[in-house]
């Protein structure tokens, strides 16, 4: 008995790591990435009695220090939105006719990561649904693997018609417009 006790906690420790890397997101299971964040960003803060939004610039505080992106991306300690804070008025965000596509319902945050299929910045695919990268971001996916990076699509709470697209490989993110289905 005294045996059967010994070797039961003995393989245990083989068998308990196995059991929670099954339970694991893909990703992190191939040790892709450190971090996928749970929700989206934040809207902007508004100034009081305006209704507006906070103004202080694209894509500013990146990087915070030696090491992180030059680029948006998530601060995994907070899930802060790093480069997220330029406001529902930003004018490089700005489109006539937010949604003139429809709405992409694919599914929204962790649980939904697609596996780019093909593409360029200017138009790529997964499972059918069909996006473009906004211009003012095209320097942000630059190193994006169009045929095989697995991505997270987040609504974008300021800017009507973009969505946010967090490459779960490189850890950073650009805004996204949804153009329809195959």
């Amino acid at each position: 008995m005294k045996k059967l006790i010994v070797l039961l906690a003995a393989s245990s420790i083989f068998f308990l790591p196995a059991l929670a890397e099954s339970r694991m997101h893909p990703a992190r299971r191939a040790g892709i990435v450190r971090f996928i964040p749970p929700h989206g960003p934040l809207p902007a803060p508004r100034i009081a009695g305006t209704g507006r939004a906070t103004q202080v610039g694209p894509h500013r505080g990146f990087p915070e220090r030696r090491g992180h992106p030059v680029a948006p991306y998530v601060r995994a300690r907070d899930s802060r939105w790093i480069g997220h804070d330029s406001g529902r008025d930003d004018p490089h965000y700005h489109l006539d006719r937010p949604w003139e596509h429809g709405r992409f319902a694919g599914g929204f945050g962790p649980d939904h990561a697609f596996r780019l299929a093909g593409g360029t910045r200017e138009r790529f695919w997964f499972g059918g649904f069909y996006f473009r990268v906004a211009p003012f971001d095209h320097v942000f996916c630059d190193d994006w693997l169009w045929d095989g990076d697995e991505i997270v699509i987040y609504e974008d709470p300021d800017h009507d018609g973009w969505y946010l697209a967090y490459n779960v490989r490189l850890g950073t993110y650009c805004h996204v417009m949804y153009l329809g289905t195959s």
